[in-house]
């Protein structure tokens, strides 16, 4: 308790705290010989605690614990030994394989003291001799029940313990009542501790989860070599009781999985019928639903928002749309107005450049001089530009009737030269032209150069329809009758008929049908001279006098 500070008193730092220093320390002693103990075994704490306290209660428990006498003791056969339950036979039923082996061994030392061969002969019963006795029997129990090994045999088939599984009309009813005694039970063949418990209605998602994870993944210690039906120490020889060991070994694997298969088919149906498992999966399929609708919302909402967005964007273009219209619906107009004034202004300066040629009368001095000009004028009209129009009317206002002449003498040379230019340029376009269609007529690649003329072209037209599609070589059969009728005297070869006739496919049906008019007035103009015949024949003559004289 701290006393009060008097009136004056102070406060003063006697020594300063030392800094604080990191020192490495090794775990030592028995604690830490507890802590590696829990972290093998997997345990907790507690659960180490718990077994301390039990162990520390051991020496009470077995003062305390009371033997139950067998009443059929005296009437076991010592040769099926093995059938017996030897917890009833020491007088623990009431234990089984929760009894200590302190309290084994106490009561076996309790009933060898009252069912000893000696004791009872002492008492004047009568004593079978040999192995035959009941005694026989607890001695095998006390060798059952000592041996580590061998209690857990005789405990994998304890005859007292229930294997059977409950039905699902039984847990319809009642899911916890059913099932809940039931892994409580089967919970003791687990080889890991702390085994979950079933839990209640109000159980979280995380411990069902734990709890059928845990069942589903059961690690059971329980094994069936109790039950085997030979005993290998029998055996005469080492292939005998190789033989045994094997037998043993497949029976007990039998069992084993009929074992777990039991424990599958018990959490099965757990799982089938939790109410639990039908409320979560209830929950989760409403939570799924509510995030799917939540999606759903989320989506259409963004949708929207991209329509909202496409309208705006199709709002903007269309009024871009219809400024560009606008402006360009202006400019049109402008340009129209424009064209109507320059239309205007050319037509004005026309009228004004034909005025200013009759003033001068047209600068001749005669009528066809006045003529020729009117012409050249009326050219100078068509040809020239505004700017150029009103150039040559200021210099006619401004000058003499011979330098007027001389102007329009030399515009009209100019415009003369132009046409002249033009006229050459289409003439040697279509020069140009015609050879190209020249050259595409004689066919490409092989066929270049060689021309072909109007009986050329009959005569192919002819060899195409003698030798029809079909007819072995045909495209040389054709060339070759070609060579052999054509009065050109060009060869043709294969290559050549084909590109040739494929450019009489693409051709025009008018000229083809020009091709075949030509063919047909050919035919008919070598034709048309007729053959004497006896109709148009002269007449024979009969000289049968000068005959006889010139001849005779």
């Amino acid at each position: 308790m701290l006393l009060e500070a008097l009136d004056g008193d102070g406060t003063v730092v006697f020594t300063a705290a030392a800094a604080s220093v990191q020192v490495q320390v090794e775990p030592v002693g028995r604690w830490l010989e507890a802590y590696v103990k829990r972290r093998n075994r997997n345990t907790s704490a507690s659960f180490q605690e718990l077994e301390e306290e039990e162990a520390s209660s051991e020496e009470s428990e077995d003062e305390e614990f009371q033997l139950e006498e067998y009443p059929m003791l005296r009437t076991l056969d010592p040769k099926d030994w093995k059938n017996q339950d030897h917890y009833s036979v020491l007088g623990l039923p009431h234990l089984r394989y929760r009894a200590t082996q302190k309290q084994i061994k106490a009561a076996h030392k309790a009933i060898v003291l009252k069912h000893h061969p000696d004791k009872r002969k002492a008492a004047g019963e009568q004593i079978v001799e040999g192995d035959n006795d009941y005694f026989t029997c607890i001695t095998k129990a006390i060798e059952t029940l000592s041996d580590p090994v061998k209690r857990r045999a005789f405990d994998s088939v304890d005859p007292t313990f229930d294997n059977a599984v409950p039905s699902k009309s039984e847990a319809k009813e009642n899911f916890f009542q059913a099932f809940a005694p039931v892994f409580e039970r089967n919970a003791r063949w687990s080889s890991k501790k702390h085994v979950p418990k079933v839990g209640t209605m109000e159980s979280s998602f995380e411990e069902v989860d734990n709890f059928y994870s845990f069942w589903y993944n059961f690690d059971s210690w329980r094994e069936f070599s109790y039950l085997d039906e030979e005993e290998k120490e029998k055996a005469e020889c080492r292939d005998e009781r190789r033989w045994i060991e094997k037998q043993n070994r497949a029976s007990r694997a039998q069992r084993k999985k009929e074992e777990m298969n039991r424990i599958r088919t018990l959490v099965d149906t757990a799982y089938s019928c939790d109410p639990r498992i039908k409320k979560f999966k209830e929950d989760e399929k409403a939570r799924k639903e509510s995030e799917k609708k939540a999606k759903v919302e989320a989506k259409k909402r963004e949708q929207e928002e991209k329509d909202r967005a496409r309208q705006a964007e199709l709002e903007v273009a269309r009024l871009a749309k219809e400024k560009e219209e606008e402006e360009a619906k202006q400019a049109a107009q402008l340009a129209k107005k424009e064209k109507d004034i320059q239309k205007k202004a050319i037509k004005k300066e026309r009228q004004k450049l034909r005025t200013t040629c009759k003033n001068w009368n047209y600068f001749g001095d005669n009528e066809a001089d006045s003529v020729k000009m009117m012409e050249e004028v009326e050219k100078l009209c068509d040809r020239l530009e505004l700017t150029s129009l009103q150039s040559l009317n200021e210099t006619l206002a401004s000058g003499s009737k011979e330098d007027s002449k001389t102007a329009v003498e030399k515009q009209v040379q100019e415009v003369n030269a132009q046409l002249q230019r033009e006229r050459e340029a289409e003439v040697q376009a279509r020069q140009a032209a015609r050879s190209a269609d020249q050259a595409s007529g004689g066919g490409g690649g092989g066929g270049a150069g060689k021309g072909w003329n109007e009986e050329d072209l009959q005569l192919l037209i002819k060899a195409v329809n003698l030798f029809p599609a079909g007819t072995n070589a045909r495209w040389e059969v054709i060339a070759n009758y070609m060579n052999l009728h054509s009065t050109s005297g060009m060869k043709r070869t294969a290559k050549d008929v084909i590109n040739k006739a494929k450019n009489l496919q693409r051709l025009d049906p008018l000229q083809k049908d020009e091709i075949n008019k030509k063919a047909f007035e050919k035919f008919k103009k070598e034709h048309s001279t007729v053959a004497p015949t006896i109709d148009n024949a002269v007449p024979s003559e009969r000289f049968d006098g000068e005959w006889k004289d010139k001849f005779l």
